[in-house]
């Protein structure tokens, strides 16, 4: 296995379009979504294991995170899990986590990773993952995964590409989501793909990237460089990280470069954004209903998201295309073409009876 493979699992998001499931203190990525007996980032770990060792893993995610991330990664070290003190979106952690890096091996190449996505076929992953490592050990690229469209979807974020003969292709332009109808025209042009959010660089690369498109954000963390990876580190983090911008590292670095690629991934994605896409996964009863963990009895009852607790007996009659989600002290039963609105139904629920339901 390579030792200049890293990853940096990105695992601080609340993913509140999953609640009640995903709450503040216990987000989805710690959580078994797929009913398959492994917790979301606990899957992404062992993906990532075929390619990376497993001690060059970082999981970057948010300090009241720590304790959870130990206990599902038994096999990781407390220098593995990088905390941000404060939110401020993926550009400043990307960089305080590739100094890092950098400072340990400075021939490092990295993936960055999402640690809560769906992949199907994790050998065409691996397959993706090593031609973009070792491109971007022999070239200044900065590289992303995109996934070919199979439908007009208005939730990704879009990567048009130049049309050419090489597998990895240069990018032209990222665009935010899309309506339905500039999506749909997407697709026809044939030469966009969905952003998955996985990113391929070398630690060189992208911190030089930083050096000339976030000079104030560079030379904050450069600072700190003599303390990295010492006991000194979490003091200097604690003062600095949270002076950094509130920026996503498409902002911050990807439209500004011009020397970013992509290869068109050839594995199946999806992001688990929300129950519906969940529910697009997973296996479904003769009545189309997609069931995890429940027993459920249904009766004209059709096309809905079913989740509660090991063996609960749910009864359905006469329901389409529900979200039904049945947690302690929350019970969810809800629209899935409004599932959209399940962030403001969830401020609802905190204003009116507290912050403890979020």
């Amino acid at each position: 296995m390579n030792k200049n493979y890293y990853a940096i699992l990105m695992a601080g998001g609340v993913g509140s379009r999953f609640w009640p499931v995903s709450t503040t203190s216990f987000p989805k990525q710690f959580h078994d979504m797929l009913g398959t007996g492994e917790t979301l980032i606990q899957k992404t770990f062992s993906r990532l294991t075929k390619i990376v060792p497993k001690e060059n893993i970082l999981i970057l995610t948010n300090e009241r995170y720590n304790d959870l991330v130990l206990e599902q990664l038994p096999e990781i070290e407390q220098r593995q899990v990088v905390t941000e003190p404060a939110m401020r979106n993926t550009a400043p952690c990307i960089l305080y986590a590739s100094m890092k890096i950098q400072k340990e091996n400075p021939n490092a190449a990295m993936v960055v990773a999402p640690s809560d996505h769906w992949i199907e076929d994790e050998n065409a992953f691996i397959n993706n993952l090593k031609q973009c490592f070792e491109s971007c050990l022999q070239n200044d690229m900065l590289m992303t995964l995109g996934v070919q469209p199979t439908f007009p979807n208005t939730g990704y974020g879009y990567i048009r590409f130049e049309r050419g003969d090489q597998p990895i292709k240069t990018v032209a332009q990222f665009t935010e989501k899309p309506n339905y109808e500039t999506a749909k025209q997407f697709l026809e042009e044939g030469n966009y793909l969905w952003n998955a959010g996985i990113f391929i660089w070398s630690a060189k690369s992208i911190i030089s990237a930083f050096s000339m498109f976030q000079e104030k954000m560079t030379a904050l963390f450069e600072k700190g460089i003599s303390v990295y990876n010492t006991n000194e580190e979490g003091e200097f983090i604690q003062e600095n990280y949270p002076l950094a911008e509130n920026i996503s590292i498409d902002y911050a670095i990807l439209e500004k470069a011009n020397n970013v690629y992509v290869l068109p991934a050839t594995f199946d994605w999806n992001d688990l954004g929300t129950w519906g896409s969940l529910y697009d996964k997973l296996d479904k009863t003769e009545e189309n209903n997609a069931i995890v963990n429940a027993k459920v009895l249904s009766d004209e009852a059709s096309g809905n998201m079913i989740r509660t607790a090991k063996d609960k007996i749910v009864v359905v009659d006469g329901l389409k295309d529900y979200i039904i989600v049945d947690k302690e002290e929350v019970l969810l039963i809800f629209p899935k073409k409004k599932e959209q609105d399940i962030k403001k139904v969830l401020k609802q629920v905190k204003d009116t009876y507290g912050e403890q339901y979020g």
